[in-house]
């Protein structure tokens, strides 16, 4: 076992106890001053995302129901507003309400994490002098040229040009490496470590200039680790198209409507064998959904296996990329997926920061803050007009007094396993929506039924540092699907280039990994919602020396031997762990209603999990607080 095994220890545990040993006081910003100047979250690695500490104290509130938090300290703050969660909804929400009310007004940002930005985090591996950027969870800006009026004035405040992006991400990279999609079939599930150039379903048409298989499906099939039949019922699905539905062509849509994608894949075309079906399921990698529960026209918007665009389109409905572009050696769609920064969404969440805390770092707009490294001692100090205050989970918001006349709402946290609380003249709550009714003790019955019907979508971002990509490159892997391993899909990073930061240029270079998961729940053909919770319970009970075996075991049976040595190649894992990831229920109406001086955001409010979403939800629960 490598010293890598040691992080989550080290950036796990020791954070913490290393906090606890600290000389504090009753103030505020203790933790930060102390750790300063080397506390800085995007450098950790180890498990991050929902990082251990994060979720222990909401996890005994909402399994245990623990309500006494022993005694607590009133630390005499009073806020304008006070923002529970820090993720792009709850830090957007804080700048509404600046930008609506004065920015002498005084805000407060609690969030659970020891980093902000919720899902848009910052992932940095320092490779041998080199630091690489990548994001830990929310990645890009999907269909903007849909995006609000709401959206778009607040990115704009940021510094974004939505024009740069056609010059930041280099469409040719995968194209100029001869990169493209294939398939990783492992020893352990299929008996042979192999790779087929061929990805067998349209999942990595997400990724702008990725080159697609020239390799026919019957070669593909043939090439494939399976039994015999196996081989032919994988053909049979790789050819199918709207005629083997057995259906007039007029019923065509109404039936990919209400037949499930394993209905078609098992009465329709006859398919049986477990390793074609276990392909099929982990052909959905983070659409958030168990393949064996979607409907054929679900499955067909996730690029699931066998429900190729070309040969189905005259039954989908074009998506809101426009649809691939015909005659391509690229996954090329009329409206591309290149609308990322190096670090993903990290770089919205702190500019969000910054225009709120100008003294957090040097950078005017959103490019110049790429390659700005962040004082966490700034975040939270008291001549701040907007506070971040991080590893502080909120156990309780209540009203004064009567919720419909109260003009205060207190708040109780937990940091370092102590209470604290803070009052504030509105709050919004711009956490996990189905946490609130644990926080909120008294909500409406109905509203609190509502949000309680909630559930979360486990994912999991794994971003790998290499010390070079030669055997990406040898293997011609820009992305593998790898249907038997936890990470069904594993390629190259987004190639952007911004701010002063450059992608990786050669094969000698350092570079990053990014390995994808919607951790699907054992119990096949259960309800998605038990499916959800199995797999949440599966990926928090793991620790990094579990994740580490798989990713030895991954990449050191997909890449060759001679150019791959994971103790010599591998100098940084991060194991983005988001056991509530994408959301799963809509709280609709009665869920997102203001309650008093207490608004509700976050995505979640809307059943999405898009940036967009989160942006517009906050600006409405900022509308609600009124003045």
């Amino acid at each position: 076992m490598s010293k890598i095994a040691r992080r989550d220890f080290i950036n796990g545990t020791l954070m913490t106890a290393g906090a606890s040993m600290l000389p504090f006081k009753n103030t505020s910003q203790a933790v930060m001053a102390a750790l300063e100047p080397s506390y800085y979250p995007p450098a950790l690695t180890g498990l991050r995302g929902s990082h251990p500490g994060s979720n222990e104290h909401a996890h005994s509130q909402a399994w245990t129901k623990q309500t006494s938090w022993g005694s607590t300290t009133d630390l005499k703050e009073e806020y304008d507003l006070v923002v529970v969660g820090g993720g792009l909804s709850g830090l957007s929400a804080a700048y509404f309400y600046q930008q609506e009310h004065g920015r002498d007004k005084k805000v407060l940002i609690l969030d659970n994490h020891d980093d902000f930005g919720g899902h848009a985090k910052r992932n940095e591996h320092t490779i041998d002098g080199d630091t690489r950027l990548g994001e830990g969870g929310s990645e890009s800006f999907e269909y903007p040229h849909e995006f609000s009026e709401t959206v778009l004035n607040l990115l704009k405040d940021l510094g974004v040009d939505m024009d740069r992006f056609k010059t930041a991400y280099d469409t040719d990279f995968f194209k100029r490496h001869n990169l493209g999609a294939v398939t990783y079939f492992n020893k352990r599930i299929f008996g042979e470590d192999k790779v087929v150039k061929h990805p067998f379903c349209d999942y990595p048409g997400f990724v702008e200039g990725l080159l697609r298989p020239t390799l026919s499906h019957e070669k593909a099939a043939k090439q494939s680790p399976l039994s015999e039949k196996g081989k032919e019922q994988l053909l049979r699905v790789l050819k199918g198209d709207p005629h083997t539905l057995k259906a007039p062509k007029k019923e065509w849509r109404q039936y990919i409507r209400s037949h499930s994608y394993f209905d078609y894949l098992k009465t329709t075309l006859g398919v049986d064998d477990p390793g074609v079906l276990r392909m099929a399921r982990h052909s959905v990698v983070d659409y958030g959904s168990t393949p064996e529960m979607i409907t054929m026209e679900e499955a067909f918007e996730s690029g699931a296996l066998g429900l190729d665009y070309f040969s189905w389109r005259d039954v989908m409905e074009v998506g809101n990329d426009g649809g691939y572009i015909k005659n391509t050696s690229t996954y090329s769609v009329k409206n591309p997926f290149i609308h990322h920064f190096p670090d993903g969404n990290a770089t919205i969440a702190r500019m969000l920061v910054k225009k709120m805390i100008p003294d957090v770092g040097p950078g005017e707009n959103v490019e110049e803050i790429v390659l700005s490294k962040f004082k966490y001692a700034e975040l939270d100090k008291p001549s701040n007009g907007a506070r971040v205050r991080l590893n502080s989970t909120v156990v309780n918001v209540q009203h004064g007094g009567d919720p419909y006349s109260s003009s205060d709402v207190f708040v109780n946290y937990i940091s370092d396993n102590k209470s604290y609380q803070v009052k504030g003249k509105g709050v919004v709550m711009a956490c996990y929506n189905m946490m609130i009714p644990y926080i909120v003790p008294d909500l409406p019955k109905k509203q609190d039924a509502a949000l309680r019907r909630l559930s979360k979508i486990p994912l999991q971002f794994t971003t790998v540092g290499l010390r070079n990509w030669r055997a990406m490159k040898e293997m011609g892997i820009g992305m593998a699907m790898s249907p038997g391993n936890i990470h069904q899909a594993v390629g190259m990073d987004f190639p952007i280039s911004m701010g002063g930061y450059e992608y990786t240029k050669t094969p000698d270079d350092p570079c990053i990994l990014h390995m994808r998961c919607c951790l699907l729940g054992e119990t096949v053909g259960a309800p998605q919602i038990e499916q959800f919770r199995e797999a949440r319970y599966r990926m928090l009970g793991m620790k990094f020396r579990d994740y580490e075996v798989e990713i030895r075991e991954h990449l050191g049976g997909m890449l060759p031997k001679d150019l791959f040595d994971f103790d010599r190649d591998v100098a940084s894992i991060s194991v983005n762990r988001w056991a509530h990831g994408y959301s799963y229920g809509n709280p609709g109406p009665i869920g997102r209603q203001p309650f008093g001086r207490i608004t509700i955001a976050n995505s979640d409010s809307v059943n999405s999990s898009l940036l967009n979403r989160a942006i517009e939800q906050a600006w409405r629960a900022v509308q609600e607080l009124g003045k």
